[in-house]
């Protein structure tokens, strides 16, 4: 596992890598690559998310997204990612830290979605294992929280097999494809035993690699 990283200026971004994928930020350069798989991805998708504006996918609309993430990187609110395949390069999915609180609270929220012809392979656990000790050895949060709907199942067991407890419901939680929907509630500790390594808490396998 490495973390590839370097924050000489406000503006950098981490990349993340370990095994079979690796997250960055997205760039400009992948919009074609994101637009497509999310097109395709439309019908996987639209359960689980927002409803999507009618531009969703458009050139102009991407290019705002990222103006928004640098705003909220700038301002240490939030990390976006995207997923990619180590043997191909292949877009395959997004994860993003959000919502990231400091003062006594050192917290953040996970979300991530995934390709539907990706989906199932394992793809997400990975990348979970990655997002994880960089949030507690790097970014220095204390707790991680993510929702998900009591009956995305996949979720449910992805969040479980990555050492989230789930510690409550919360009703009408998230406006989810147009509705107002109950969410299960999960988190990690950075103190939590790592998923695998008993009694071990979260901490990566191997030294962390920082290349400037």
């Amino acid at each position: 596992m490495a973390f590839l990283r370097s924050f000489g200026s406000p503006d950098a971004e981490p990349h993340l890598a370990g095994g079979t994928v690796y997250l960055r930020p997205p760039v400009m350069a992948d919009y074609r690559a994101w637009a497509e798989l999310r097109e395709v991805s439309r019908a996987f998708l639209t359960p689980w998310e927002p409803l999507w504006p009618a531009d969703d996918l458009s050139r102009g609309a991407f290019r705002r997204r990222l103006r928004r993430y640098a705003r909220e990187r700038r301002d240490g609110r939030s990390y976006p990612f995207l997923l990619f395949s180590t043997a191909d390069d292949r877009l395959i999915g997004g994860a993003t830290l959000s919502n990231i609180r400091r003062g006594v609270s050192q917290s953040c929220s996970l979300g991530y979605w995934m390709g539907a012809p990706f989906a199932g392979q394992g793809y997400m656990s990975r990348a979970v294992a990655l997002i994880v000790p960089f949030c507690f050895d790097v970014l220095h949060l204390h707790r991680i929280e993510a929702a998900c709907l009591p009956h995305n199942v996949p979720s449910i067991r992805l969040l479980h097999r990555s050492g989230f407890l789930q510690e409550g419901c919360a009703r009408g939680y998230l406006c989810i494809n147009g509705a107002w929907q109950d969410h299960l509630l999960f988190a990690c500790l950075a103190d939590d035993p790592r998923p695998g390594v008993g009694g071990s808490p979260h901490r990566p396998a191997g030294r962390m690699k920082e290349v400037l």
